[in-house]
C-alpha cells in the first residue's frame, strides 16, 4: 500500500510525497525543542481572572512572536469599561455560552462555532447576551499584523451605522 504525504508553506506551495510506510512510523523521537500540547479549556485549573470578575483578564495559554492564545471564560457579569488593544487583531472563537460585543464599528452576538475578528485599536467590550450560560468560554487568539478574510465564505459585517468595514491599516 502507499501513502500520499503533502507538504505546503507559503500560503500555496506544496509537494505530495508517496511513501511505502506512513509517516509515523518511525523508530525514535530524540531532542527537547518540540513537543506536542494539549490542553481543555474546560479543565477548572484553567481560571482566569474574569471568571467572575469583568475586570479581571483572560488567561494566557500559549503564545510566539506574532501571537498569542488566551482562554477567556466569564460568568454572567459584563465588562465594565471598554478596551483597545493596541497591539493585536483579536480573533474570539465562541465554545460554550456566548458573547455580544459592542464596538466602534457596531455589535456583534456569537454563539458556539462563531468567531469574530477585533480589529487592533477599535474600542470594545463584551456583554453576555440574553440566554447566554453561566460560564462562557472564548478563545482568544491575538495576532500581530492585519487579519483578512480569506475565501467566499467569510461574512464581512457592516458596522451598525451602515458604513462599509474599516480599511486596511
Amino acid at each position: 500500500m502507499a501513502y500520499r504525504e503533502k507538504l505546503t508553506w507559503d500560503g500555496g506551495k506544496e509537494v505530495v510525497i508517496t511513501r511505502q510506510t506512513v509517516p509515523v512510523d518511525v523508530v525514535r523521537v530524540e531532542g527537547t525543542d518540540v513537543d506536542l500540547v494539549r490542553l481543555s479549556v474546560h479543565d477548572p485549573k484553567l481560571l482566569p481572572t474574569n471568571y467572575a470578575d469583568a475586570e479581571g483578564t483572560p488567561l494566557p495559554l500559549l503564545g510566539s512572536d506574532g501571537f498569542r492564545l488566551d482562554l477567556s471564560r466569564r460568568t454572567k457579569q459584563p465588562m465594565g469599561f471598554w478596551h483597545r488593544n493596541m497591539d493585536y487583531d483579536e480573533i474570539i472563537i465562541c465554545v460554550q455560552g456566548g458573547m455580544t460585543w459592542e464596538t466602534e464599528l457596531g455589535t456583534v452576538t456569537i454563539r458556539p462555532g462563531d468567531m469574530v475578528v477585533l480589529p487592533r485599536g477599535v474600542a470594545h467590550r463584551a456583554i453576555p447576551p440574553d440566554g447566554s450560560e453561566s460560564e462562557n468560554v472564548l478563545i482568544e487568539l491575538k495576532v500581530r499584523g492585519n487579519v483578512k478574510p480569506l475565501g467566499t465564505a467569510v461574512e464581512v459585517v457592516r458596522n451598525a451605522r451602515g458604513a462599509a468595514p474599516a480599511p486596511d491599516r
